[in-house]
């Protein structure tokens, strides 16, 4: 007979914790922003549990006086209601702003920075050396070097997103007509997951991005990869499917280095290396690409992405084992 979960209260001190190290736990920082906004939530929360004991001491004095003692009235209204505040915000004020500026602060000229659009319901990431070179766009993911500052240009195309890694760095928002910037930094290698932190629709909990941190030889590897003109495929499978991405207009929204150049989607050049696909709505490879490709708007409705339904089995299978094979 299985026991009731319910019934076990050992166990939830283990199920709440674990959610400290989740992917996009703010618990768990791996760059400086994120560390240095994790020490100021760690003031704030010692703080209010010292304020709350301090006032429910103060409640209690009351109590426990003799009652021919009268309780001194304007020291607990001018000590406990503004004096401790007053001293507590002229403390924590100018802090807290400094830890702000810190996610803004400032990048060499010759840096990496990636600008990032965002739009109903998905994310362009497009990367510019500080050499002059073209920029070079990708989407629903970001790669960074370790340990290096990297300068964020957000944009937004429709409403207003906001743009969140909890584990590298703070909430800043994407608004129509308007350039904010923000750096961010990976201390570690790995993968981080980010999230669009402002209600903008109703695929607005499906709007997601891998932050994926590498070394900066294997991301100098993977960006002139990202920059090539995807080769010819030789399996006839392959070439089935190139030709299908073509000749059904994909490339009228969507860009694949060297083949087309639409704009109106995420770009594809090395969709087969991304860990998932719709921003997020499932991981990637080629049953899933098929699937996304076949029912879109019933897998995530309201998206830009027409459902196409009308591909017979072979065809949806030749596109999307061409579509995985590009990494």
């Amino acid at each position: 007979m299985r026991r009731d979960p319910r019934r076990a209260p050992g166990l939830w001190p283990v199920v709440l914790l674990a959610g400290c190290a989740g992917p996009q736990s703010v618990l768990d920082p791996a760059g400086p922003s994120a560390a240095a906004i994790h020490r100021l939530g760690t003031i704030m929360y010692i703080g209010a549990a010292l304020v709350t004991a301090l006032v429910t001491v103060l409640m209690l004095v009351p109590f426990l006086r003799r009652r021919e003692r009268p309780v001194n009235r304007r020291l607990f209204l001018w000590g406990g209601g503004v004096a401790l505040p007053l001293l507590t915000l002229t403390a924590l004020v100018p802090y807290a702003m400094t830890v702000g500026q810190g996610t803004r602060s400032s990048t060499a000229a010759d840096r990496l920075s990636v600008d990032v659009t965002a739009s109903l319901y998905w994310w362009e990431m497009s990367y510019r050396r500080g050499n002059g070179s073209a920029a070079v766009a990708s989407a629903n993911e970001l790669r960074l070097p370790v340990g290096e500052p990297v300068e964020l240009l957000l944009r937004a195309n429709d409403v207003i997103h906001s743009f969140w890694v909890p584990k590298l760095a703070g909430k800043t928002d994407l608004i129509p007509g308007r350039v904010n910037r923000m750096v961010i930094q990976a201390d570690r290698t790995g993968v981080f997951r980010g999230q669009c932190a402002e209600y903008c629709g109703l695929q607005h909990s499906l709007m997601a991005f891998d932050v994926i941190a590498l070394p900066r030889t294997d991301f100098d590897a993977w960006l002139e990869a990202l920059a090539r003109p995807v080769r010819e495929p030789e399996p006839a499978l392959l070439r089935q499917g190139r030709e299908l991405f073509v000749s059904i207009g994909c490339g009228a929204c969507h860009s694949v280095r060297g083949l087309t150049e639409g704009q109106l989607g995420p770009d594809l050049t090395l969709i087969g290396t991304r860990r998932s696909i719709g921003a997020g709505t499932l991981p990637g490879g080629v049953g899933n690409i098929a699937a996304w490709i076949a029912s879109a708007q019933h897998l995530k409705p309201g998206n830009g992405m027409p459902s196409y339904d009308q591909l017979e089995g072979p065809q949806l299978r030749a596109l999307a084992a061409y579509l995985d094979s590009l990494k």
